[in-house]
């Protein structure tokens, strides 16, 4: 099996999707030895800002000397993104080799007549398998849907789970009020783990506190009035929170002040849980911290931003940061989503902003919104909107519609938002 070969057969296992459960993943990985039975976890579920408070957590666990997995999904730049031990990708050696391993099992559960996991879950069980194999001290999980249903979800060993922020999500999934969708998300708190939440909507905060109560554990949750914004900004943001004082970050946008908050609070917990981590460990990793695709800065003059706004809550504090963040500049808005999300919402809140709008279907997803629908729906807010017919052209006439004192910012689905990077960094000289 080469590496291209690895990664069409795991694309092809969403063929076997069926009910909405973890028994296929349960049964697979049984068949592998159950390794996620020997791994120890931070746990994070939730709408908006799960990848944010994993990099934060992960990065100033790396600095204070662990040895940290990472499970993300979507990725912006590699396949290889979505499996790392201490910033570092999986290689494609060991994806073929856990490939093939997890594939005889996969077939070994067809032939007993039972479900076949799906891509997600076979992915999730190479990620259990290599952590093992590279000796974690703690993997820091992100969930994939949901919570409770999760493949992620057959973990026994979680030292803390987190709540991010908490809003309308796949609601074909989860249920269709902000309650029932937080209790699927709450569904990853397990008795003898710490559950730390943001801050939620009081509808999702009521399920939240009431599985912590069933399950018995301690709910912690963030106090926004206790984060003390100190600097605000593109170039790097500084801000306290409780007793951790001047803490900087290199994330720019205004919730990352929140996100931030969250991932002191798993570290506080961590700490009480026996974890070393020093005051300097923190706020050096915290500093370090690198997520692209977060209100991220890749090119000046013009300067370029991409970021995942992709629903309406993460709409709405894009516009509260690029209201804050370029004050007077004029504005050029790639746009692309998926058709399955709720584009409108997000739509109606951010492009009443730029003076220029383009579209763009994103590439290779068959969820994608084609450029023409979704230009059509932008005209009912902004009729400077032209569709594009590549992600390429869209750069091109960004660029060319942009003077060196605008702003070009590219947002929507974090799925486009590698390949734009990739594209705007040749175009400007730049290296990967």
């Amino acid at each position: 099996m080469t590496y291209e070969e690895a990664k069409t057969y795991l694309a092809d296992c969403n063929q076997y999707s069926g009910e909405f459960s973890v028994e296929p993943i349960r049964n697979l990985l049984s068949l592998l030895g159950n390794p996620q039975d020997q791994l120890t976890f931070v746990h994070i579920a939730g709408t908006n800002g799960k990848g944010s408070v994993l990099a934060y957590v992960s990065t100033v666990l790396k600095e204070a000397g662990y040895k940290v997995g990472r499970y993300i999904s979507p990725t912006i730049f590699s396949y290889r993104e979505r499996i790392q031990v201490n910033e570092s990708y999986i290689s494609r050696e060991d994806l073929i080799r856990l490939t093939e391993k997890v594939k005889a099992a996969g077939d070994q559960l067809l032939a007993e007549g039972r479900q076949h996991p799906t891509m997600f879950e076979m992915e999730t069980a190479i990620a259990f398998l290599y952590f093992l194999e590279q000796n974690c001290d703690l993997v820091v999980l992100e969930v994939g849907m949901g919570g409770r249903l999760d493949a992620t979800n057959v973990i026994r060993n979680t030292k803390v789970a987190v709540l991010a922020s908490i809003s309308m999500d796949h609601m074909g999934f989860l249920g269709n009020t902000l309650g029932e969708i937080a209790e699927h998300k709450a569904g990853i708190i397990k008795p003898g783990c710490t559950v730390v939440s943001a801050s939620q909507q009081p509808e999702a905060a009521v399920s939240v506190r009431k599985k912590a109560e069933q399950e018995g554990c301690e709910l912690i949750c963030v106090e926004p009035e206790k984060i003390k914004i100190e600097k605000r900004g593109l170039e790097g943001q500084i801000f306290s929170y409780k007793e951790h004082a001047q803490v900087e970050i290199a994330l720019a946008g205004e919730y990352q002040f929140l996100n931030g908050a969250l991932a002191l609070e798993v570290l506080d917990e961590l700490k009480r849980k026996g974890y070393e981590i020093s005051e300097e460990a923190l706020k050096a990793g915290m500093k370090k911290t690198v997520w692209l695709g977060r209100f991220s800065a890749i090119a000046r003059d013009p300067l370029f931003i991409v970021d995942g706004a992709h629903n309406r809550d993460a709409a709405r504090v894009f516009r509260e940061s690029v209201e804050r963040d370029l004050p007077g500049k004029r504005l050029i808005f790639i746009m692309g989503v998926l058709a399955d999300k709720e584009y409108e919402e997000v739509v109606r809140q951010t492009v009443s902003l730029a003076a220029e709008v383009i579209t763009v279907m994103t590439p290779d997803n068959p969820r994608a919104l084609p450029a023409e629908e979704l230009a059509n729906t932008v005209k009912k807010y902004n009729s400077h909107v032209q569709a594009a017919e590549s992600l390429a052209a869209a750069v091109d006439l960004a660029y060319e519609k942009a003077e060196k004192e605008d702003a070009i910012v590219a947002f929507g689905s974090l799925s486009y938002l590698g390949e734009m990077t990739r594209l705007v960094w040749k175009k400007t000289g730049r290296e990967e």
